[in-house]
């Protein structure tokens, strides 16, 4: 087919699992198209079947390799599984680095599992900034289990949490802190705890700091319908791999027409909700910014103003400018 294809054109496409529609559908989200966003928003109408799994933890814990393990694992059981990988930006051209592709090398042939490596491109939390819509084209797309996995920054990853249905944290033994997940606003996030690389002689220390460090926030914290487990996996031996599965799927079965449901689904749609609203208040910002700067920065340079209540004033005649018919 030569020529642009229009993206509303795509969706029968998608919908049948065709991978060169679900590739093109998620450049053009990920390039913020705007011919895009009609079809994105048909797209968003009829997903919701799909589980999401969101993986995070600091580089070198072994987040790639054990969503590969994973992947192959929810492929035996005969699901078909998407994965989104978040990897750094290029400094140059801006696009995905593809760490997580090679890495993924040997789940990579597998037709039942697809695998989109996204540039964060700036993105704060190690979230890309499509990578909720990318999740929503998997979807209709027939993958019932998809996987994201993180740059693994450390304290940004807390978005993760706000992006997935179950978050697992994944620590290992012998990256310098004894436990890695410990740092503020990364313990909290999990729904599951993974401590990888459990073929190595320290990693039982480490397992029991972790379960120390949950039984004492436990003693304290309100009482909640999911305690969250810690399970040790080895990719190289293929160990708790069934036990990880099984703390999955007890905290989808826990999370299904419950309270604790209910708020996570609240909380994934603020979340989305915010996102997108910032995008495109951001988007707006940039198009009728660029002309209207050179006067207020006069202004500022002259010193008839300080920069907060000139960027206030900036901010507001871009958003008339741009929303002249919206109400105030």
């Amino acid at each position: 087919m030569s020529g642009y294809v229009a993206s509303t054109a795509l969706l029968d496409a998608v919908a049948a699992g065709e991978p060169r529609a679900i590739g093109r559908l998620i450049s053009r989200a990920e390039a913020g198209v705007a011919e895009a966003r009609a079809a994105l928003a048909a797209i968003y109408h009829r997903a919701g079947a799909a589980h999401v799994i969101g993986i995070t933890g600091v580089p070198g814990s072994g987040k790639s390799t054990l969503v590969a393990r994973l992947a192959q694992r929810l492929r035996e059981r005969g699901e078909r599984v998407g994965i989104v990988a978040i990897d750094p930006s290029s400094p140059y051209s801006g696009g995905a680095i593809l760490g997580d592709r090679i890495r993924m090398s040997e789940v990579a042939s597998d037709p039942g599992i697809y695998i989109r490596s996204m540039a964060t491109r700036g993105a704060t939390g190690g979230m890309a900034r499509a990578a909720l819509d990318a999740v929503d084209i998997l979807d209709v797309a027939g993958y019932r289990t998809i996987l994201i996995e993180t740059v693994g920054v450390g304290q940004d990853e807390v978005e993760i949490a706000r992006a997935s249905d179950t978050t697992i944290v994944v620590s290992a033994p012998g990256l310098g802190d004894e436990i890695q997940a410990i740092k503020a606003g990364v313990l909290e996030i999990a729904d599951i705890h993974v401590v990888s690389k459990c073929d190595r002689s320290d990693a039982q220390r480490t397992l029991m700091d972790l379960k120390n460090m949950l039984a004492l926030g436990a003693a304290t914290a309100a009482r909640t319908e999911w305690r969250v487990p810690v399970v040790g996996t080895s990719s190289i031996r293929g160990e708790g791999f069934d036990e990880l599965l099984a703390a999955i799927e007890a905290h989808r079965a826990a999370s299904r027409d419950t309270e604790l449901g209910r708020a996570r689904r609240q909380k994934i749609a603020e979340f989305r909700l915010h996102k997108t609203a910032q995008t495109l208040l951001l988007e707006s910002f940039e198009r009728t910014a660029e002309s209207l700067q050179p006067a207020f920065a006069q202004r500022l340079a002259r010193r008839d103003g300080d920069p907060y209540s000139l960027a206030r004033e900036l901010v507001a005649t871009s958003i008339r400018k741009e929303y002249p018919h919206e109400s105030a």
